[in-house]
């Protein structure tokens, strides 16, 4: 009995002894993670960084809180703050991360531009490879009510949100998910949509589901020097549903170095009629216009099958939007900055 006391005893005080030291070593890497950033020009804040309450996780995890953190990227002009970060993972393995944001208002500035994000319940994890590279094999965003704005008016926002990205057998694709409930449109399609009251004031649903090959794997280089960027989109579902109308999307692109896609998206409308009479009611098109548009969306619409739902075919090439030969418009640029 005594001997089975103190092996355990024993085990406890070199289980606790190993768990002061490494959730140092990990405070101190955060650190010095800060001071590189600091070293490469980024301008670096922190209050603070400390086991998070209580006991720092003691003693399955290792939890450490960065006090106001503030990081400012002068190459591009990109910036974040916020009033707290906490880090865990649990004590035997730090490749698994949970980050925890705080409540209420975070910044994120590109050059003169600046976004408040005001959320509840933000965490990410993250599942990292082992190495020194610490490529992401698993990341999940997940938050409870969120909206972006300027800190006055919101841009859009949602009820909950649910983002993951999880790496494929290739180590540079990554099969990307997301999901937002009741989205919120911002105020000035806001007050559009007070003169088509018997549409909902949002959306029911919002979901993605797409794999993205990058051109190199997400990794701590990512935040360090450089994105990376998509190279191939393969687009399995994208679908809106606002009311009686509906938007889904499926296909591929593929991206140049440029960021210029190649490819195809098919695109169907259900009930594309009343995206027309939203659009006069709410005075984006005059009824001739309305006239002019629907005659051409009705013979769309009648050449897929189905005149009540349009059904057709977005082209990307040579920087353009097209439906058959007819140009829409230049398309945009898929860069991540």
């Amino acid at each position: 009995m005594k001997r089975g006391l103190k092996i355990l005893v024993g085990t406890a005080l070199v289980w606790t002894l190993y768990w002061v030291v490494a959730g140092w070593g990990l405070r101190q890497n955060v650190a010095a993670w800060f001071d590189a950033q600091a070293q490469l020009g980024w301008q670096v804040e922190t209050r603070s960084i400390a086991p998070a309450a209580p006991l720092g996780g003691f003693p399955t995890h290792h939890r450490t809180r960065i006090t106001a953190p503030a990081l400012v990227d002068p190459a591009t002009g990109a910036a974040w703050r916020a009033d707290w970060l906490d880090i865990e993972s649990p004590a035997i393995w730090p490749g698994r991360q949970v980050l925890r944001f705080a409540d209420g208002q975070q910044r994120l500035s590109y050059f003169d531009r600046t976004a408040v994000i005001t959320t509840e319940g933000l965490q990410a994890k993250l599942t990292l490879a082992p190495g020194l590279a610490l490529e992401v094999e698993d990341m999940g965003l997940t938050a409870a009510a969120w909206s972006i704005g300027d800190g006055q008016t919101p841009t859009l926002g949602a009820a909950d949100l649910s983002l993951r990205m999880v790496r494929q057998q290739s180590s540079q694709t990554y099969r990307i998910t997301a999901e937002a409930r009741d989205f919120r449109p911002g105020a000035e399609l806001r007050r559009l949509l007070r003169s088509a009251p018997d549409l909902p004031q949002t959306f029911e649903v919002l979901t993605l589901a797409a794999d993205v090959e990058f051109d190199t794997p997400w990794s701590r280089s990512a935040l360090e020097t450089r994105r990376p960027q998509p190279r191939r989109i393969d687009l399995e579902r994208m679908e809106l549903r606002w009311g009686e109308m509906r938007i889904k999307s499926t296909g591929q692109l593929d991206v140049d170095e440029a960021g210029i896609p190649t490819g195809a998206l098919a695109l169907q409308v259900e009930a594309w009629a009343a995206f027309l009479d939203l659009a006069v009611d709410t005075g984006l098109l005059s009824p001739g216009a309305r006239n002019q548009a629907s005659r051409v969306v009705a013979m769309l619409a009648r050449a897929s099958g189905n005149p009540e739902d349009l059904d057709i075919t977005l082209g990307f090439r040579g920087g353009y939007i097209t439906i058959g030969p007819i140009p829409l418009g230049p398309a945009p640029r898929l860069i991540l900055r």
